[in-house]
């Protein structure tokens, strides 16, 4: 993006937090309005606003009070007159000073872009074979296995929840639970088709196959922000069947949830107690549901809004890892990427450069819809 469509683009980020500074101000005269005080439900009402305006506003806050700094050091520079060392320390405080607002106003831009999404600290991880018979299933095995890796790079929490194999020891599904505070922005725009290109392990005369897996990456919800009706949700139990010894035979222990009003349907069958399953079963259907209302809502939104948000569609394929060149390609980026590093798990230069590119799209859509 030019540098002066950027500038356009920053400053009518910063016209938006200033209108949201006045609203600030306006609630806060509310709230000590006698009228106010004596109206419980408006003095509830008026108080959650607040308490968003001012999670919102502390960065603008501090760049403002920044700028306020530069401004002073500039007098002083200025008044310095004959005052040689004066007027050089209030030069590099100046120098410093800029240096921070640069990044505050990064930081205030970045936050604005996104401010509209949910930035969870808990993620539900989905992969599911596609076409390639058993070389798709081994696939979603090693997507599975790359983003563990990452996981553990990162130092986040990776707990799988269900999957279900196949007899070559790959997947046809698998869920997991990814827990960090910066899990959401990472891993966000890893939705979509992933394809391989390689020899797989069964063919004998050496010909690359392709093969396809889709991720899904859903938003872990508190369970206040999703309220599901359990008279909405019929249960079923039955035996988990497959590997893993008697009791999974002999029990009942896997469940089955389905939700009526969408037909979403969740079943968990990985652990050995009907409690465990049904409680892991309620996480994932809770994140289904709340993707479907989700998307939904997003939907209504015009093209450019979808395209500022960078939903990244399931449908769509967005990478292809080709084996025998060791290279991955991301085609939102059409840029390649080495394949060894990136199923080694070190993603970061994939992902800071997906990043980029999000919030490049987000800048161009803010332009585009003023």
């Amino acid at each position: 993006m030019p540098e002066q469509q950027e500038n356009t683009a920053y400053q009518m980020v910063l016209n938006r937090l200033a209108e949201l500074a006045l609203r600030q101000a306006q609630v806060e005269r509310q709230l000590h309005d006698p009228e106010t005080i004596t109206d419980p439900a408006k003095l509830v009402e008026l108080s959650k606003e607040n308490g968003r305006l001012t999670k919102s506003l502390s960065g603008y806050q501090a760049y403002q009070k920044t700028l306020l700094s530069i401004a002073e050091a500039k007098q002083i520079a200025e008044g310095a007159g004959q005052d040689s060392e004066m007027r050089r320390m209030a030069e590099e405080e100046i120098s410093v000073l800029t240096a921070q607002s640069r990044q505050q106003l990064e930081q205030l831009v970045d936050d604005f872009l996104s401010s509209e999404e949910i930035s969870p600290d808990s993620v539900i991880l989905e992969i599911r074979a596609g076409t390639g018979g058993d070389e798709a299933s081994l696939f979603a095995r090693d997507l599975a296995e790359m983003y563990r890796r990452y996981a553990e790079h990162k130092g986040w929490r990776f707990e799988p929840l269900d999957f279900s194999t196949t007899e070559r020891g790959g997947f046809r599904e698998f869920i997991a639970n990814i827990r960090s505070r910066d899990v959401y922005r990472k891993l966000a725009m890893e939705g979509g088709g992933h394809r391989v290109q390689r020899v797989p392990e069964t063919e004998t005369q050496g010909r690359i196959h392709t093969s396809t897996a889709t991720v899904a990456v859903l938003v872990e919800p508190d369970q206040s922000d999703i309220q599901i009706n359990p008279a909405e949700v019929r249960e079923d139990v039955s035996r988990a069947g497959g590997p893993g010894g008697q009791n999974v035979n002999k029990v009942e222990s896997a469940v089955q949830l389905t939700h009526l009003p969408t037909g979403i349907v969740v079943r968990m069958r990985e652990e050995r107690s009907q409690h465990k399953n049904r409680d892991k079963a309620w996480r994932v259907l809770r994140s289904r549901v709340f993707e479907y209302y989700d998307s939904r809502r997003r939907a209504q939104r015009s093209e450019t809004r979808r395209q500022m948000i960078g939903s990244g569609e399931r449908n769509e394929r967005i990478r292809t890892y080709n084996f025998p060149q060791n290279r991955l390609t991301d085609h939102r980026l059409n840029r390649n990427f080495p394949l060894e590093k990136l199923i080694a798990g070190e993603m970061d230069d994939l992902l800071d450069a997906l990043s980029q590119y999000d919030r490049q799209q987000r800048l161009e859509a803010l332009l585009s819809n003023s």
